[in-house]
């Protein structure tokens, strides 16, 4: 079966303008992701995983180098791919409800088919009597809900998540892992996920690429094999999980000490 993702040997400049050089951010980086699997982009700041992140989207080109989506080239975005971001990113002048049918409306569905759509995922993300509220009358971790429903309500191919937890608190957070990871047991989606933080790559992640820094690259892929359906608890005080743990550790504290010199 083809991929649902190809990323083939993806390079990615920016001039420096300033001294007349240019920075090398992401040197042939190539991965592939199947459909329903879950994948963890983890490296040190600065190591192009966002960059790259927009660039399967289509927000950005890289220099050399495609991506594909089902077999066709990315050159734009579009509705098969959905990104979600840290920081949540509604408009305040919109209630959830219509935060969450944004892009239905700007693909152009009509407006019966578009509010079927956002009632199922209200319901989905748990938001059902919310709908008429707006961005600043709710929590953050609420606001997040409503970003992951906007991006699920395209039932895009390949859902791309930006540290989507990074702007909560720790409980908040805790709380949301689990909540998304039962909506796309219930959802699957095949979804490249960039995060900083190791529990959680490994929690949701099928497989984990661990990226390098100056330049951005892929120095290894580390499979998660732990049983899915996942138990937050459970997984997180297995013998597996904790040796998963320490290899990541391992991967990135040497990439760390590499940009340190």
């Amino acid at each position: 079966m083809a991929p649902a993702l190809e990323v083939r040997n993806i390079f990615k400049q920016f001039p420096d303008k300033e001294r007349g050089i240019t920075h090398d951010v992401l040197v042939d980086v190539s991965f592939t992701a199947q459909a329903g699997e879950f994948i963890s982009l983890i490296g040190p700041s600065g190591c192009g995983k966002t960059t790259m992140l927009r660039i399967v989207h289509g927000l950005e080109t890289s220099t050399t180098g495609s991506v594909l989506c089902n077999g066709v080239a990315v050159k734009r975005p579009d509705h098969h791919r959905a990104l979600v971001f840290q920081h949540f990113n509604l408009f305040p002048w919109r209630t959830v409800h219509d935060n969450i049918g944004y892009g239905l409306e700007v693909r152009g569905d009509d407006r019966g088919k578009r509010t079927d759509r956002v009632r199922l995922m209200l319901d989905l993300v748990g938001l059902g009597g919310f709908e008429d509220y707006y961005p600043h009358e709710i929590s953050g971790g609420m606001q997040q809900r409503v970003g992951i429903a906007r991006a699920l309500a395209l039932n895009p191919d390949i859902l791309l998540m930006d540290e989507p937890f990074g702007a909560l608190d720790a409980i908040t957070r805790e709380k949301l892992q689990r909540d998304i990871s039962a909506i796309l047991e219930r959802q699957p989606k095949t979804t490249l996920f960039v995060t900083h933080n190791m529990d959680e790559a490994i929690y949701f992640s099928d497989r984990i690429l661990v990226f390098g820094t100056k330049p951005g690259r892929i120095v290894e892929e580390v499979k998660v094999n732990l049983p899915r359906p996942r138990q937050a608890d459970t997984i997180r005080a297995s013998h597996e999980f904790a040796e998963i743990r320490e290899h990541l550790w391992s991967l990135l504290s040497k990439e760390m000490q590499r940009e340190d010199h």
